[in-house]
């Protein structure tokens, strides 16, 4: 089996040696990677068997490179549809049956048509089928209280929740940096 350098992404670390992102994973392909590299931008912390050549050099491809300069977290998270359904672990708030991305919808708890805003505090992840019967009633005359009450999460908060999550493939070289800060078993 042949390995082809665009399967081999680099996990990217900020300087505190924490991913910049855990969902999506900060992930960078190879040759935005190698350009860091050569840049001084980055430090090599593991490498890919697999080397890549140039005419003058060759040089094992990164797979987990650290930011040489720290970069802040936003302190907000930013209110998007995605962000919603992470918040809630992408679980209908009405049925608690977890679903696909493509099958989630998000409701107004506070319908729009009765004066309920598109905020943080008024948007739940619901499923098509709950949203559908819900409608624009309010939750106390359908008897469809969102299990958890819709609240704006911070980013720590998202990223704590993108971990459960973890992305189709994680490299063994990954691992360690992923769930490094990760509370351990006392036994």
């Amino acid at each position: 089996m042949t390995v082809e350098p665009h399967t081999c992404p680099a996990l990217v670390l900020n300087a505190d040696f924490r991913p910049l992102s855990y969902f999506p994973l900060s992930l960078w392909p190879w040759q935005e990677t190698v350009k860091a590299v050569f840049l001084e931008r980055v430090n090599i912390v593991s490498e890919y068997d697999l080397k890549v050549h140039s005419p003058s050099m060759q040089m094992r491809l990164p797979s987990v490179i650290s930011l040489k300069e720290y970069v802040p977290t936003k302190r907000s998270a930013a209110f998007t549809r995605f962000n919603v359904f992470l918040r809630d672990r992408f679980i209908c708030q009405y049925c608690g049956e977890a679903s696909p991305t493509h099958d989630l919808t998000f409701d107004h708890v506070v319908p729009r048509s009765r004066g309920g805003r598109t905020t943080w505090e008024n948007v739940v992840a619901a499923c098509g089928p709950c949203n559908l019967s819900k409608g624009s009633r309010m939750p106390r005359e359908c008897r469809m209280m969102p299990r958890r009450l819709p609240y704006r999460p911070t980013t720590w908060q998202l990223q704590e929740n993108g971990r459960s999550f973890p992305p189709n493939f994680l490299h063994e070289s990954w691992r360690d940096f992923l769930y490094w800060d990760t509370e351990l078993d006392p036994y």
